[in-house]
């Protein structure tokens, strides 16, 4: 029994041959176009996407990063080698704004930093960045214990600091702001080769010839390369107009970035991205919308809403790596004042009213703006404002009040008001 020959016909007048982009693209020879892959690399060449990475990992870099011990009374700032690892120098090949720059740039792209801590017995001598690109995460044993292994060496989880972006639900993976925000990404790069093929051809848009077409393959071709000539002539010798063959017409192909609306498109992106890494627009460089006030909203905002979560996830893993569970005297803190470092009459208006109501002496006050102290023995004292008293009580002896003015002395004498007067 011979088989039949089944005839195919690649028609769209076939109710076989389904009508979609893709086909009908591809009947024309023309194939589909695919949206460019996202990598970290590829990602950062978009402006949003790089400011928003960069800002977020210097800012919670620069903030000033102490260990404290609790007393009965108060904390007190720690000294020696801890003070060393934790706010100047975590090992021996980077700074803490070094290091900490690193860590977070791997929190905003990937989606998570990794640090381990090297001890020697029960004292710490350095914290080592990890590559979490190098670095697999597993549980092992009964209890489901962590484990991070990197280049063929396992770390416990109680030596490893660990921030994710965001946790996924077996709580070893994590999702990453890049990832997570990958056709934002992809739509942005795409606009971006747009723009840069566009005006790459001197802003012409791509042309349809219309006219009678010349019979034959190379004829065809000797066309398209005379028109090709002509353009690109036209291009160097920045002339307006160039001739075409009598007969024949150009049309543009599809949309110019004006008709298009390119350039609000590539500025919603920066409101897109704004959301991903859930910034404040105006920090995106994009104050299109901002006011004097509002970007003073989105400053505070900015603080409360963001950096102080960042800052707590940090403070959290290394108050329980360094020290354990059960610990409930020593801390790390941030000091997020160091925000407000940049604004010179903002700072000293709140260390000179910190002063006068009693809450830092001189002293501490200028040892928070780096001073020497003061040999003044007033200087280590409390001090408050006169003639701040009990409610209900006479002031010290020796201070005065000023009395309110009489209604006689109120009133102004003839002439002194005359500008009022009809």
């Amino acid at each position: 029994m011979s088989k039949r020959r089944v005839e195919k016909r690649e028609s769209i007048e076939n109710p076989t041959v389904p009508v979609s982009s893709e086909n009908f693209l591809s009947f024309f020879g023309m194939g589909t176009t695919k949206l460019p892959r996202v990598t970290i690399d590829r990602a950062l060449t978009v402006p949003a996407v790089l400011c928003a990475v960069a800002f977020l990992s210097r800012t919670l870099a620069a903030l000033p990063l102490h260990a404290y011990r609790r007393t009965n009374d108060s904390s007190v700032k720690l000294t020696g080698k801890l003070q060393t690892i934790i706010h100047e120098n975590p090992n021996d090949q980077m700074d803490s704004f070094k290091f900490r720059q690193y860590f977070w740039q791997q929190v905003f792209t990937g989606g998570r930093g990794l640090a381990w801590i090297e001890r020697s017995g029960a004292s710490f001598e350095h914290i080592w960045p990890m590559d979490p690109a190098r670095t697999s995460i597993r549980r092992v044993g009964i209890r489901g214990e962590l484990v991070y292994s990197c280049d063929g060496i396992d770390y416990h989880a109680s030596d490893v600091i660990d921030v994710p972006f965001m946790l996924r639900s077996n709580m070893t993976g994590h999702y990453g702001p890049i990832a997570l925000a990958g056709k934002a990404i992809q739509l942005a790069l795409a606009m971006n080769d747009y723009a840069a093929t566009f005006f790459a051809g001197g802003g012409i848009p791509p042309l349809a010839l219309e006219g009678p077409m010349p019979a034959g393959k190379d004829a065809m071709a000797r066309a398209m390369a005379d028109i090709h000539r002509s353009v690109d002539e036209a291009k160097n010798a920045d002339k307006p107009v160039f001739p075409i063959p009598p007969g024949y017409k150009l049309n543009p192909v599809g949309f110019d970035p004006a008709k298009g609306q390119m350039t609000e498109a590539r500025r919603f992106q920066n409101e897109e991205f704004a959301r991903a890494w859930q910034m404040p627009l105006a920090f995106m460089q994009d104050l299109t919308k901002g006011t004097f006030n509002n970007v003073e909203q989105q400053d505070i905002n900015l603080v409360k809403h963001l950096i102080m979560h960042w800052a707590t996830a940090l403070e959290g893993e290394l108050n329980l790596k360094l020290w354990g569970r059960m610990n409930d005297k020593r801390y790390v803190e941030h000091n997020l004042d160091g925000l407000q470092r940049g604004d010179f009459l903002s700072r000293l208006n709140g260390l000179a009213r910190a002063i006068q109501t009693a809450q830092l002496t001189p002293n501490e006050a200028r040892g928070i703006e780096n001073r020497p102290r003061h040999d003044n023995p007033a200087a280590d004292q409390l001090l408050v404002q006169g003639a701040t008293v009990v409610l209900g009580t006479s002031p010290a002896p020796g201070t005065s009040i000023p009395s309110e003015p009489s209604a006689e002395s109120a009133t102004p004498t003839d002439g002194a008001n005359d500008d009022n007067q009809d």
